[in-house]
């Protein structure tokens, strides 16, 4: 896996003050993208065991909410081996801190396991992620005023609690 950038104190992608990692790879390459360069699965620098640590080490900050996972596309099952690695160790040591993850397909998608980009990783992802912002961006339904999202067809998801629910249920409106 590749990465354009890491923000170590992100407080626009998500609660909080966030670490956020920006993976490289992505399939849906949606008009008006913020970051095309991120399309690219080498663009960046490769993820690694040392960037990890780091990531982690950010995150033990008191004053840090959370990890945010954008992209790219941090579902492209390129990038989801080394995604679900990450949030094992995130879980184990720092619990209390949360997730949050930017994808441009359907979680009702990403719960098919007949869905291209559903792997064997994807269902633990999403069972360590606790806020999920689904759907592309669309550059027509564009909204600068929604909170945590670009477009009015996306939606923030409590993704605990939907799962738990079996049902979709919105942080923000």
């Amino acid at each position: 896996m590749y990465y354009g950038a890491i923000d170590f104190t992100d407080a626009a992608n998500g609660d909080g003050v966030r670490v956020t990692i920006f993976v490289s790879g992505c399939t849906n390459c949606c008009e008006g993208c913020f970051q095309p360069e991120t399309w690219s699965f080498t663009y960046g620098r490769e993820y690694t065991g040392e960037t990890e640590d780091r990531l982690i080490a950010a995150l033990s900050k008191p004053y840090i909410s959370g990890l945010t996972l954008l992209g790219g596309e941090p579902f492209e099952p390129e990038n989801q081996k080394e995604i679900v690695k990450l949030l094992r160790r995130l879980k184990n040591e720092l619990p209390e801190k949360n997730v949050w993850a930017f994808t441009g397909f359907l979680l009702e998608d990403l719960l098919r396991e007949d869905f291209e980009k559903h792997c064997e990783a994807t269902n633990e992802i999403l069972s360590l992620t606790d806020v999920l912002v689904d759907g592309r961006f669309e550059l027509s339904k564009r909204n600068i005023s929604l909170k945590f999202r670009g477009s009015e067809n996306q939606r923030v998801i409590n993704l605990r609690e939907t799962l738990k629910e079996n049902k979709i249920i919105l942080l923000y409106d």
